[in-house]
């Protein structure tokens, strides 16, 4: 096995044990990154003479004894997440050149562990989409098949990691953009309880909904990413103060005696691929098998969930992005006569179609006169949805669902049809508005050869109980093992 082939931990493990150093380890990710690149795209800057100097300091720190959990460890960062003196493009001609004076929070933490960063990873322009095909900078395509999409919008973390130009990858998840991705490119996805890990620092699209998350080869991968990020941060007047458990530790315990909720409303018949449902009831079969009980449920409002979260996401996303204006940071036309054409030609130039469709709308249901029927009432359903899940975990421990209603789709499938578009997130945005913890890993294949994931959802801060269950499934199963033929 080549070293870029090798899990998280199983690197983690031959540095300890000096079977390899974190420049060994370090060029040969970048030696991949050099070959696939032009294939995949899954970055949109690289930054080797950084890394190797990153990596150079991990072995002084290992062979002096002072490991941390990720010393010597490459990764890529989804490029939506601040990082001091290096480019953070968001994708979008608007931020092409902004190089932050900052680092965000869980930048800091990495940095404290003592990662390695290899690049800052492809997404869709502002983390707005479903496929990584509204990136102004780049197209990113699935190492499954060339011609799919790796989802999104944390399409290039996904990509990177299942084509093995990475060991781990952080992305950010505002309505499955870590979960969606996860399953079309056939890796670990987590998007972690709202608060769990800091926001500072990662670009706002939705503020409410918007949560960084591991993507990552396995469970245990992402249970030590998830362990190097979380904790709180008093920068963050959303992060939660309490206790980071020892997610590694408590990994193994299995699912015997667990109660799994399988909710009608996410197995459904109209726009539901046959081969999605087959491989995750099939999933249900494995989990039962390891001594879990399965029972259907009901979310009665999960039928509203896309309304909710497309009025919600966009009215945010146009608060938060009306700060691109051209005068303070970012891309500025420079032909304009007076401020108001240069507000005009700056948002309309540096923003790409996507961004603008959902500012306009966001900006509408904010307006006089249509807050109250648009808005206000949105956030009403958002409060029923949250009150299903807070009843439903009353009755079960985990719940179980499909993460996408088709395999990745075609490039260029879907661009003329946003609605169509937003349709793919129906299995995971309601995660997002109840801010509940919810983990994405492969469970089959379709007959064309595309990774099929399920998604086990649980209530506040149990990510311990949602790691159990997905390693517990990993272990019994072999999706996790097979790569794409690159």
């Amino acid at each position: 096995m080549s070293l870029s082939e090798l899990t998280l931990t199983q690197a983690r493990e031959k540095l300890k044990k000096r079977e390899c150093s974190a420049v060994e380890l370090t060029r040969a990710l970048l030696e991949r990154i050099d070959r696939l690149e032009p294939q995949i795209g899954a970055y949109i800057n690289v930054f080797p003479e950084r890394a190797l100097a990153q990596a150079e300091r991990a072995d002084q720190r290992l062979a002096r004894g002072e490991e941390g959990l990720l010393t010597g460890i490459p990764l890529a960062v989804k490029d939506v997440i601040s990082t001091r003196g290096l480019p953070t493009t968001c994708a979008s001609r608007m931020l092409a050149r902004y190089r932050p004076p900052y680092d965000a929070a869980v930048i800091t933490r990495l940095e404290e562990e003592g990662y390695v960063l290899l690049g800052k990873a492809n997404l869709d322009e502002f983390a707005m989409g479903s496929s990584t095909e509204n990136s102004a900078l780049q197209t990113t395509r699935n190492p499954w098949d060339k011609e799919a999409v790796p989802g999104g919008s944390s399409g290039g973390s996904a990509a990177a990691v299942a084509a093995a130009e990475c060991l781990g990858a952080l992305g950010s998840d505002t309505g499955g953009s870590v979960r969606q991705p996860a399953a079309h490119c056939g890796v670990v996805g987590l998007k972690p309880t709202y608060g769990r890990v800091s926001r500072f620092g990662l670009v706002a699209y939705a503020s409410s909904l918007d949560q960084i998350g591991p993507l990552s080869k396995t469970v245990a991968d992402s249970a030590l990413l998830l362990q190097a990020i979380a904790g709180h941060d008093f920068r963050d007047s959303t992060s939660a103060p309490r206790a980071v458990p020892d997610y590694l530790k408590e990994l193994e315990r299995g699912v015997r005696g667990l109660r799994l909720g399988l909710p009608r409303e996410y197995f459904i018949k109209e726009g539901m691929d046959s081969e999605v449902e087959a491989a995750v009831r099939g999933a249900v079969k494995h989990l039962e098998g390891l001594g879990a009980e399965c029972l259907e449920i009901s979310l009665p409002h999960t039928p509203y969930a896309i309304a909710v979260y497309y009025i919600i996401a966009m009215a945010e996303a146009s608060s938060n992005l009306a700060r691109y204006d051209g005068v303070k940071y970012g891309f500025r036309e420079a032909e304009s006569r007076g401020l108001l054409e240069m507000y005009q030609k700056t948002r309309s130039q540096g923003f790409g179609p996507e961004v603008i469709r959902r500012i306009m709308l966001g900006t509408y249901v904010l307006s006089a006169g249509y807050y109250d029927a648009y808005y206000r009432k949105a956030s009403q359903v958002r409060t029923l949805i949250i009150r299903d899940f807070q009843e439903a975990f009353e009755k079960v421990d985990l719940l179980l669902t499909p993460v996408a209603p088709t395999p990745a789709f075609r490039q260029g499938e879907k661009t003329a049809d946003p609605l169509q578009m937003y349709l793919t997130d129906i299995f995971t945005i309601s995660a997002n508005l109840a801010g509940i913890p919810g983990i994405a890993l492969p469970c089959g294949f379709s007959a064309g050869g595309l990774p099929i994931g399920f998604q086990i959802l649980g209530n506040y801060f149990e990510e311990v109980r949602l790691l159990q269950a997905a390693r517990a499934f990993e272990q019994a199963t072999d999706y996790h093992l097979r790569r794409p033929n690159l």
